[in-house]
């Protein structure tokens, strides 16, 4: 089902602009959702069609993978969108950090991100709950590695920590507001919570950003969320930039 952008509460235009002749589409954590990737990607081209000729970019603000059914096709198929729309930029969120680093052969890291979803996205590589749960850490991530496709690591490896357009910063979790966005840790840019959130003055820039859910996106004067929970709400959502316009599209 499409929502209309009337259904959702917004500020009127602010004074946060994209550079002329620029649209950017901003989606939220997927986290496995393969289907609603697919059905909302269908409507940001839809989207697209409709308005004036722009360049198009499309950020995807983290955390592609863990808790929903098919993290691993949704790798595959945001690999081929990439191919396709070579202008489309990732973020590397929270959970594709962990997941990489279980991958270097932290087992610590391995149990810590299987804690937090994992196991999903470990059977979406063909690892049977038959093969998984006998198995100790170490003998599941000697599967995870032989199971998970080079390229899909080397695709998780490319991704980015920032990308600034115009007066908008995207990240995956929010910014430390007492540091200039170039003095901003990695660690914050994919974890940080309260401080960020909490914080009620003016930033750098406007942050567009994910991590922490929503039940809608929420547009504060410093900030906008879009991670609207899509793997238990089936709410997968983008935000739509243009000038100094907003708008969203949710599946």
């Amino acid at each position: 089902m499409a929502f209309g952008l009337s259904l959702f509460k917004r500020p009127a235009k602010g004074n946060s602009a994209l550079p002329s002749g620029e649209r950017y589409y901003a989606i939220g954590d997927i986290h496995g959702r393969l289907d609603l990737l697919n059905e909302l990607l269908a409507r940001i081209e839809e989207d697209d069609r409709q308005r004036a000729p722009a360049a198009t970019t499309l950020v995807f603000i983290g955390d592609l993978i863990d808790r929903g059914p098919d993290s691993a096709g949704v790798i595959d198929a945001l690999m081929a969108l990439r191919e396709r729309l070579p202008n489309s930029r990732f973020l590397l969120g929270n959970h594709e950090e962990l997941f990489l680093g279980a991958l270097e052969g932290s087992i610590e890291i391995l149990k810590f991100h299987l804690r937090v979803g994992g196991k999903a996205t470990v059977l979406s590589y063909g690892i049977s709950e038959e093969e998984y749960a006998p198995a100790s850490h170490t003998e599941l991530l000697e599967l995870l590695k032989a199971r998970v496709p080079e390229a899909h690591v080397r695709f998780l490896e490319s991704f980015e920590d920032m990308i600034i357009a115009g007066d908008y910063v995207f990240v995956h979790a929010g910014v430390n507001p007492n540091l200039p966005l170039e003095k901003q840790r990695v660690k914050d840019l994919r974890w940080i919570r309260d401080s960020f959130l909490d914080h009620k003055g003016a930033l750098e820039k406007t942050v567009v950003h994910g991590h922490t859910i929503v039940p809608e996106a929420q547009f504060k004067s410093n900030r906008i969320a879009i991670d609207t929970g899509a793997y238990d709400s089936g709410r997968l959502t983008a935000l739509g930039l243009e000038g100094e316009e907003r708008w969203l599209l949710q599946t």
